[in-house]
């Protein structure tokens, strides 16, 4: 269980010599993007590169667009850091299309990993299949369910802390308290023009945030699981009484103390993360997605004898004769020994 946990190749016998287990391989080479349309992102280079760089990837080809042909030094420091083999400065749907299918400059990639904007998170929907993808990405999201205890400027600049990336993302408070409410309401209207990025802000607040009363926190953690957020905050004073009933979040971030914007940064495992409700289904990026897993089988002489009768029977139910065949012509027979020239 702990070499599987750690994405190290395992394999058992079984009493009658039959080997099964799985082999382990990184990918050979991966593609990861980098938004920097409309802010640079340094720390999604390192949440995409390092897991790629432990997993034992050979090369790791970035591409990051440029829009006014700046090159952000942060960037480029933390691709350096993280190990990035290869850099271009192309970004969108074309950046998508030339990993997945390769040019005469960029090659061809196994997988593509890392957030962007629609253009982006469309082009990765429509070259699955020829590489592999994360994920499908969509903007920003964060839930906070708060029981009151958390100071309200603190819930507020966290509910600004995804709205600044973007007018589509999401902020919701969920709280039962109709008082803190509207302490957050109005820490809101206090902080919001003290905001470089406050239109952006306000346009996200006003067309997709909420705050939200429920009946109780029982109702808030409901509800938490039916949105499934990107990140989760649980601001209360009793933040594991609450985490056993929250099923559904990319992130779920424990205390008044565990701000969003440390798991963006420092916190970890990783910031990208399953937005639009697909944490229901769906994990944050991290090493095990830059692996593939090859089975492996090595069937006994004794072995044989058990899985062909089973294979047989279920081959010939199936109308694949040459399938049964192949596993009767091993019960009860012991192979001719040749030697290997």
């Amino acid at each position: 269980a702990q070499k599987k946990a750690s994405g190290e190749s395992w394999s058992y016998r079984d009493e009658d010599g039959t080997l099964l287990g799985q082999k382990v391989t990184p990918l050979d080479r991966v593609g990861i993007y980098v938004p920097g349309g409309k802010a640079a992102y340094p720390s999604s280079v390192l949440m995409n590169a390092i897991p790629a760089h432990v997993a034992g990837v050979g090369e790791i080809i970035m591409v990051v667009p440029t829009p006014r042909g700046e090159k952000n030094p942060l960037v480029l420091a933390a691709a350096y850091v993280a190990g990035v083999t290869r850099a271009f400065t192309i970004g969108g749907a074309q950046a998508v299309a030339v990993l997945a299918y390769g040019t005469a400059t960029v090659p061809k990639v196994d997988k593509i990993t890392g957030p962007g904007n629609a253009y982006v998170a469309s082009a990765k929907k429509r070259v699955f299949g020829v590489v592999g993808i994360d994920m499908i990405a969509g903007p920003s999201e964060i839930l906070v369910l708060a029981d009151g205890s958390t100071p309200a400027d603190w819930v507020a600049m966290d509910l600004f802390s995804q709205a600044e990336h973007d007018e589509l993302a999401q902020s919701i408070l969920l709280c039962p308290d109709a008082a803190y409410i509207d302490a957050v309401q109005a820490a809101i209207d206090r902080l919001l023009p003290t905001m470089p990025r406050a239109a952006i802000i306000a346009k996200s607040l006003n067309d997709r945030g909420a705050l939200i009363q429920t009946r109780d926190m029982e109702e808030a953690c409901a509800i938490s699981n039916r949105i499934a957020p990107e990140h989760l905050e649980v601001s209360s004073s009793e933040p594991h009484r609450w985490e056993p009933l929250l099923k559904h979040a990319g992130a779920i971030f424990l205390g008044a103390y565990t701000s969003e914007s440390l798991g963006d940064y420092c916190a970890g495992p990783n910031h990208v993360l399953p937005t639009s409700g697909t944490a229901r289904f769906s994990s944050p990026l991290g090493v095990y997605d830059f692996q593939k897993r090859s089975s492996l089988i090595e069937v006994s002489a004794a072995g044989a004898q058990t899985l062909g009768a089973i294979a047989a029977e279920l081959a010939y139910g199936e109308r694949l004769q040459a399938h049964a065949r192949a596993a009767e012509l091993r019960l009860n027979e012991v192979p001719p020994m040749r030697v290997a020239k």
